[in-house]
């Protein structure tokens, strides 16, 4: 007697089919002139379990099944921030990991915007500490700590070398330097 043969594995539903997964996200720096020169608009996450304590980009989350990074920018924005009409810029997309377990590995995807309709606000008090526009050009006027990937990625825009690829977290130096031992999500 032969037994059934095994049925399909549908691996966009399965979480067991072997396949490598990453989680995307969006992030939006919101960029201004000041009066020493550009200023990046950054948040101070609390109440996240992920990176509580840190600056971080003013508006950022995770990318939602059937949305594109671009639509899940606006929508953060929109959620955290109050802002509306962002006239984006693509910066780069970030492959990082931390090497550990499936929710470790991610893909994040960078927006600048100089342009959008409303004034920053903190929408979501219970997540954010506070918005602070900091200058750019001096990456140690920033306050600290800023999420580690996001410094790498605010550094490569005060230099002018961001890339549409970059990596973060591949080697043990950029894995070490972002391993809270709290939370996982953004």
């Amino acid at each position: 007697m032969s037994s059934p043969a095994p049925s399909p594995v549908d691996t966009d539903t399965d979480p067991h089919h072997g396949r490598f997964v990453v989680v995307p996200a969006a992030y939006v720096f919101l960029l201004r002139q000041g009066d020493e020169g550009p200023e990046v608009l950054l948040q101070l996450r609390r109440g996240t379990g992920y990176m509580d304590g840190h600056w971080a980009a003013a508006a950022a989350g995770h990318v939602e099944r059937g949305e594109t990074a671009y639509d899940a920018a606006h929508r953060e924005a929109r959620e955290e921030i109050g802002v509306s009409d962002l006239d984006l810029d693509f910066v780069t997309a970030m492959h990082r990991t931390r090497g550990g377990e499936p929710i470790d590995e991610r893909i994040d995807f960078f927006f600048t915007a100089s342009t959008w309709r409303g004034e920053p606000r903190v929408v979501e008090p219970e997540k954010s500490a506070g918005l602070r526009w900091c200058a750019l050009g001096g990456l140690d006027a920033l306050p600290d700590p800023v999420v580690p990937h996001e410094r790498a990625v605010l550094e490569s825009l005060r230099r002018g070398t961001t890339t549409p690829y970059s990596t973060f977290g591949f080697d043990a130096a950029t894995r070490d330097a972002e391993a809270p031992e709290e939370g996982r999500s953004r």
